[in-house]
């Protein structure tokens, strides 16, 4: 494609889907693009949902919490090609976008909702082999893009979203069945936001552990003992991001409740699939 040129060579831990390049190449201006046959990422996106790697499992139900606008479903899609995806997004305005964007890149077997995670914890329980949960944040790493954002350093700001970050993890751990995966990631470099929400998780959910990603172990956070994984802008990989990935080793197996699902899913139509990044 003459706007994107080649791929750089890809990085020991990058998906075999992906294609990284030049951060002054414009991907999202060819034609292809807009045909739908990939997706244009912050390479920082890609590194976080790059965890889902180490699960060796066929995955039959994955769940998208905060999915708009998009990415993280559709690379969970190109990755692991689950039987079912759900692809949940709370702010009623970001669905629009998170659906044409599903739509544009093909995956219409995607379940599009818009509910309340305490809503879906309560009516598909233990349900899912894996949850993504890419937290609404203060955003710190939009810094690095040069965008402006006020106060994303003040202490009210990182509790208030560390606070919102805790109550989406702890309504994500009940819809996660036993032995299944929960992938806890932002966008911001606030340990308030970060490690310290890790510790608290682990701690209110002692059936969940943190799993070990040997082929990030370069990127290990040094802020804590646990296997969670931080990509700074200065590795010129993108704008940052932080990620941990959990696996439950206890709890029950459920079927997702179906009549909930076709009551509120939105109606999805037809075409191609395929996706790129920029790095």
């Amino acid at each position: 494609m003459s706007l994107t040129g080649p791929p750089l060579l890809p990085l020991p831990w990058q998906p075999a889907q992906v294609e990284r390049l030049l951060g002054n190449r414009r991907p999202g201006q060819h034609p292809l693009h807009h045909q739908g046959y990939y997706y244009c990422l912050d390479f920082s996106s890609v590194f976080a949902v790059s965890l889902i790697q180490a699960i060796a499992e066929p995955i039959k139900v994955a769940i998208d919490l905060c999915a708009a606008p998009g990415g993280k479903s559709l690379c969970t899609w190109v990755m692991l090609r689950p039987q079912r995806l759900l692809c949940n997004e709370a702010i009623r305005k970001r669905v629009r976008i998170l659906i044409a964007n599903l739509k544009r890149c093909g995956v219409m077997d995607a379940i599009v909702l818009n509910q309340d995670p305490a809503t879906l914890a309560e009516h598909l329980p233990n349900s899912a082999q894996l949850v993504l949960v890419d937290a609404p944040c203060s955003g710190q790493s939009l810094l690095a893009k040069g965008q402006a954002v006020p106060g994303c350093f003040h202490k009210v700001t990182l509790n208030r979203n560390a606070n919102r970050q805790k109550r989406i993890l702890a309504n994500a751990a009940q819809l996660v069945e036993s032995d299944g995966y929960l992938l806890y990631s932002t966008c911001t470099y606030a340990p308030a936001e970060n490690e310290q929400v890790c510790q608290w998780f682990l701690k209110r959910f002692p059936d969940f552990q943190g799993v070990q990603v040997n082929a990030l172990a370069a990127y290990q956070s040094h802020l804590t003992d646990l296997p969670c994984y931080r990509l700074w802008p200065h590795s010129r990989l993108g704008a940052g991001a932080f990620a941990m990935l959990f696996r439950r080793h206890q709890g029950e197996r459920k079927l997702p409740n179906e009549a909930f699902l076709v009551e509120h899913q939105f109606k999805l139509q037809t075409g191609p699939l395929g996706w790129q990044a920029d790095g």
